[in-house]
């Protein structure tokens, strides 16, 4: 099937950011795209993967980030092009091989991708990786639409050889997912000839060689910065006075919206190379009497315009964070509400709608059939069986939105791997067990280091490992344990009960996340061992995704038999709506307990838990 991304020259498709990225990777003539998988970055290399065998080229969902961007940089070290494309917070992860990166440079053009999310709207925080740029000398490039995502990549290989650099393009949030007409380009095929660019000096990262690599890197910055003033994705369109606006890549978009609603006609500075910035551009906009600087989360291009400023003995007064938000993200009423206030011009912000009734709360629910539900209450049930009252370590994932009611076993979430880390640092001075729960793609992304740092130092801790056999919440990407590769050809299992047995974990379970009572007396003998031995204990709580379960029962004409409520027999006693809380099953305004037949997923696990046996099969006996 032809991919969204397929088509020829000058054809208009209407596209996320993200698959103009992987178009434009495409026709740069990649071969390799590395990734592992993070909103809102997923579908580049998700869309890459469905079309990489037919162009050539090589595409992976890596265990991390880090393992990703090593890839990545061992395919350039072999003169080929790649891609590797990660969150923000991936970045963090990848950041080892990322400073020695900087020294080194590249052989084949090497782009990375940082998926930034300003407003953190699905991540732990809003980091600004335009500063890792700054920290690793590694230029930053900002695009302001979908088509300019697309070509600036396209012609950010070319830059990237010209200067043996990597480079990064940061997005974010915004531009990733929004959709805009692109019009495509011409495709050069990956076509080139792999070959191991020997050169020891050059790539082993010793001591005698680091300060010659530290001042070529700085040197190398110090050139883009002198010829990135005529870079074609920075431009100046000219206004009617002595003030102007600085526009940082995506919020180019608000600025020309803002000054249009207010009227105005500043000169704009469009600016998309945001590391370094381009001095012969900075000074041609300090010689504005007045500037004001708009970007995204920190103040990083109005720093540098002021250090700029300074050193070439410029006076302008320069405004940013001053007169818009440091946190969160923009919008064309904030942006235009800066403007309004830095021309002295009047401004009406838009009316907001208020309802006149009181919607209904929405909140973050786990799926209907999923298996974390049954996990999480089946813990509950061994944590009171065994008379213990847990700190509950929690990690990145679907299972995270076990934080909310009703099971609130979420004590805290950091970063991926991080319920094991500081589950340990918890539990070693804790007179409570410790369970922590991670998820599979968690598990092999972070949390086998901790794992083995249990062992050895011989800290108590309940692992139990929510299984359900793909990175489900990113959009069911596969992993080492899922079986299948990119494209869905067969790949081998690594199966987690074998890891941990491996690295010496002596109690591991495996159970079936749909077993209630099986979980729940696996995890109480968990909680048990790990208070008398002081050695840590893996359950693994196993059960396929229920989303990807349907699907395969949809596709294959497999039927889904719902479950209903006897009502004779229901007592009301709650527990499958206010301690289970599927969302299937709802309280009607009269009291009763119903089930939904059009979200039930058949799973069956509300009729073993309800005490009055008055759950059943549509279809099935009552007796």
């Amino acid at each position: 099937m032809m991919s969204v991304i397929e088509g020829s020259p000058g054809e208009v498709k209407l596209l996320l950011g993200n698959e103009a990225i992987a178009r434009g990777a495409l026709e740069a003539g990649i071969s390799v795209a590395t990734a592992y998988p993070g909103t809102p970055s997923t579908e580049i290399v998700e869309t890459l993967a469905e079309v990489g065998e037919r162009y050539g080229v090589y595409v992976e969902w890596s265990t991390n980030e880090k393992v990703a961007l090593e890839i990545a940089i061992g395919a350039s070290m072999m003169g080929l092009r790649a891609l590797t494309a990660m969150k923000h917070v991936g970045v963090n992860v990848a950041s080892d091989p990322l400073m020695s990166l900087g020294y080194t440079g590249v052989v084949g053009g090497l782009v990375i991708v940082t998926a930034d999310d300003p407003n953190a709207h699905s991540s732990q925080n809003e980091q600004d990786n335009r500063i890792y740029g700054l920290h690793s000398y590694i230029p930053v490039f900002e695009p302001s639409s979908p088509q300019e995502a697309k070509d600036m990549v396209r012609d950010l290989y070319d830059l990237s050889e010209k200067y043996s650099t990597a480079v990064f393009l940061r997005t974010t949030t915004r531009l990733s997912h929004s959709r805009g007409e692109v019009t495509l380009g011409e495709l050069r095929g990956a076509g080139r000839e792999p070959r191991f660019h020997r050169d020891p000096e050059r790539w082993a990262l010793l001591p005698p060689y680091n300060l010659v690599k530290h001042r070529e890197a700085v040197n190398r910055i110090k050139r883009l910065e002198e010829d990135l003033s005529s870079f074609k994705y920075n431009w100046v369109e000219p206004g009617d006075s002595m003030v102007a606006v600085v526009a940082v890549g995506a919020t180019y978009a608000y600025v020309k919206e803002a000054v249009s609603k207010l009227g105005v006609k500043p000169t704009i500075f469009k600016l998309s190379s945001t590391y370094p910035v381009p001095r012969g551009f900075a000074v041609k906009a300090l010689s504005y009497e007045r500037l004001l600087v708009v970007e995204e989360l920190e103040p990083f291009v109005e720093k540098e315009l002021k250090v700029i400023a300074f050193e070439e003995g410029m006076k302008p007064e320069i405004h940013g964070k001053d007169l818009l938000p440091r946190v969160g993200e923009l919008s064309t009423a904030l942006v235009a509400q800066a403007i309004a206030k830095f021309l002295g011009v009047p401004y009406e912000p838009p009316r907001t709608y208020t309802p006149g009734v009181e919607l209904p709360r929405r909140p973050p629910v786990l799926c209907a059939g999923c298996g974390h539900r049954s996990t999480y209450y089946a813990v509950k049930l061994a944590a009171a069986r065994a008379r213990v009252k847990p700190v509950y370590a929690n990690d990145i994932g679907c299972y995270t939105l076990g934080f909310y009611p009703p099971f609130e076993m979420a004590d805290f979430t950091w970063s991926m791997g991080s319920a094991l880390g500081i589950g340990m640092g918890i539990s070693k001075f804790s007179k409570e067990p410790v369970i922590a729960f991670i998820g599979d793609s968690t598990f092999y992304h972070a949390g086998i280091p901790g794992l083995i740092n249990a062992v050895y130092n011989r800290i108590p801790l309940v692992v139990v490992v929510m299984d359900n056999g793909i990175t489900a919440m990113t959009g069911h990407q596969p992993h080492p344990g899922s079986g299948f590769g990119p494209a869905g050809e067969p790949r081998p299992v690594v199966k987690i009960e074998d890891i941990a047995k491996a690295v010496g974990v002596e109690f591991v379970e495996v159970v079936d996340a749909y077993d209630v009572p099986a979980v729940r007396d696996a995890v109480e003998r968990a909680i048990r061992y790990v208070v008398e031995k002081s050695r840590p204990a893996v359950v693994v709580s196993r059960r396929p995704c229920a989303l990807m379960e349907l699907r395969r029962k949809r596709l294959s004409g497999e039927r889904v038999v719902p479950y209903y409520v006897d009502q004779e027999r229901c007592v009301r006693c709650g527990i499958c709506v206010d301690k289970f809380s599927c969302p299937a099953i709802v309280r009607e305004e009269d009291g009763r307990v119903v089930i939904l037949p059009e979200v039930c997923v058949g799973c069956g696990v509300c009729a073993t838990i309800c005490p009055a046996k008055a759950i059943h099969p549509v279809g099935g006996s009552s007796g």
